[in-house]
């Protein structure tokens, strides 16, 4: 990875408790650009499953600036952000393709698209109700973007039919 000092890096920002949507307006509101990727979740709550957006990295935030300016010590005292993640002094820049890679498997608003390629065998996680966080193999990949899985439930083998947008590679 070849970059000049002036050009921006990508960095990563340990967030408070529950302020991650917080951080990132207070960091746009000062001009950082930011990326916060997201993914559905379901989760069972008082019996009823709820599926909602949460962070892809719990706790994290990625925020690109020009660290040959200093400009790190504005995000740190930033409001939501405990501080950047650094060893030793000064923070430390994420990889590059990293972040695009990560940018790339997103829509313009951060939110994490389904894989595009599945392939029979290949190893993934459930993320709707019931089977949420279940781990399952891909049997068959269906035209109308259908997939057929195998899940392992009380020792045997069950195929279910999935929307590829509900699943996740593992």
């Amino acid at each position: 990875m070849t970059s000049s000092f002036s050009d921006p890096s990508w960095f990563l920002a340990q967030l408070k408790p529950n302020c991650a949507q917080i951080a990132k307006k207070n960091l746009n509101r000062q001009g950082f650009k930011t990326f916060l990727p997201m993914e559905e979740q379901t989760r069972q709550r008082n019996g009823k499953f709820v599926t909602a957006k949460r962070p892809l990295f719990p706790g994290y935030i990625f925020v690109a600036f020009d660290a040959a300016k200093g400009l790190w010590r504005a995000v740190n005292s930033t409001y939501g952000i405990t501080r950047l993640v650094s060893f030793g002094k000064e923070p430390v820049a994420v990889p590059t393709d990293l972040v695009s890679q990560l940018i790339q498997r997103c829509d313009t608003s951060g939110n994490l698209l389904p894989p595009k390629l599945l392939e029979p065998g290949d190893q993934v996680v459930l993320t709707k109700a019931p089977f949420a966080d279940f781990v399952a193999e891909v049997e068959k990949v269906a035209p109308d973007q259908r997939v057929w899985v195998l899940i392992e439930i009380l020792g045997g083998q069950t195929r279910v039919s999935v929307p590829a947008d509900q699943l996740r590679t593992g």
